[in-house]
Formats: structure tokens, C-alpha cells, sequence
């Protein structure tokens, strides 16, 4: 039991229809679903914000999309999303919830965006996922899911710095794509160490 599939963030808000959504988001959830099977552990990561949280760029009276600094480095202003609680935060209705033997959530503090399933976005605080790794003895990854170019990407950096063996599936994946954002990750994740199946 030592290869997890990591599922990332594959939830209304980031589906079509969604306050932000990724263009064919839903067509990879038949596809994570099947490949569950596969893996000896499959872990959720679910973005969990609460109203008013300071990545909105509502918060700023900003436009969506724009950039502020923040106290930890540049921050994305988004969309207002994954409102905890909310029928946008849900996972897709057809995602196959029950074969999770984890769910994380992240970005619930409200002063700090939390991209990566492993660190918010200050870098520094964990969300615990790396320990519960540890413990279960799982030393492998393979990251699917919401956006290529931003949560699965940070995520899979994060976890081949840790010294996990990782590889994003990427045909399970989809791309927000935002001024360069999927190049840019897919080198940032080739020179990290990730394998881009």
C-alpha cells in the first residue's frame, strides 16, 4: 500500500457552470472514477474558503483575475468560489466520494490561499497531508484533477520537494490556462522532478 491517487479539487465552482470554472472540467470525472480502482489509497482534496475569504476580489472591490501583493507573495484575485458550504463548494455529483479514505480541505483560513494540497500559500503551513502520508506509508502519487496550471500544480511540486515519487496524469487533468499559466507549470513541474504522464 505505498501508491495514492491524489484527487484534486474536482467540485461544482470549477466545473462548467461554476463561479470559476475550468473549460471541460467535468469530462475527467468518468475517468478518475475508473481509475480509483487502481491505487491502494485515494485522497480528496476539497477548496474550502469562507465568505469574504482575501483571495476574492470582491474583498478588494478589485477585478476578478487581477493581482495583489500579499503578506506572503502575489496573490490571484478570483472569482468569489467554493464557499464552504455552498452547493458550488460540492464535488461533482458523479465523483466517486465514498471510495475516498481522505478528505482534505484547504483554504479555510481566511487570510491565506492554500493552492497546494500540502502548504498554504505562504509556503510554510502544512495542511497535514504529508504526515498522513507518512503514517499509511504511501510513497508514491498520482495527481489528477482542478486546474493543471494552479492546485495540481502546487500540489505536485510541493510533494516531489518532500521527496515524493510524483506523476500528474494529465489527460485527467484540465487547465485554467490564464496569461501563460499551463506552460509555465508544466516546466515548473518537469524541472521539480514531476513525471508528466
Amino acid at each position: 500500500m505505498t501508491h495514492a491517487l491524489l484527487v484534486i479539487d474536482v467540485q461544482n465552482d470549477f466545473c462548467p457552470g461554476g463561479a470559476l470554472a475550468v473549460a471541460g472540467g467535468d469530462e475527467i470525472v468518468a475517468g478518475i472514477n475508473t481509475a480509483m480502482a487502481d491505487f491502494d489509497a485515494v485522497i480528496l482534496t476539497q477548496d474550502w474558503h469562507p465568505a469574504g475569504h482575501s483571495s476574492f476580489a470582491s474583498t478588494h472591490d478589485a477585478a476578478p483575475m487581477s493581482m495583489i501583493q500579499m503578506p506572503y507573495g502575489p496573490q490571484v484575485l478570483w472569482p468569489d468560489h467554493c464557499i464552504q458550504g455552498t452547493q458550488g463548494a460540492a464535488f461533482h455529483n458523479q465523483l466517486h466520494v465514498d471510495r475516498a479514505d481522505l478528505i482534505i480541505r484547504k483554504g479555510y483560513n481566511p487570510a491565506i490561499d492554500s493552492y497546494s494540497a500540502f502548504f498554504e500559500n505562504d509556503k510554510t503551513t502544512p495542511t497535514g497531508l504529508e504526515g498522513y502520508l507518512r503514517t499509511r506509508g504511501i510513497t508514491t502519487l498520482t495527481l489528477v484533477g482542478l486546474a493543471t496550471d494552479f492546485c495540481v500544480n502546487y500540489s505536485a511540486v510541493d510533494a516531489a520537494k518532500l521527496g515524493f515519487d510524483v506523476t500528474v496524469n494529465m489527460a485527467l487533468c484540465r487547465a485554467i490556462d490564464f496569461d501563460g499559466s499551463l506552460d509555465a507549470a508544466k516546466d515548473g513541474m518537469a524541472q521539480a522532478g514531476v513525471t508528466l504522464a
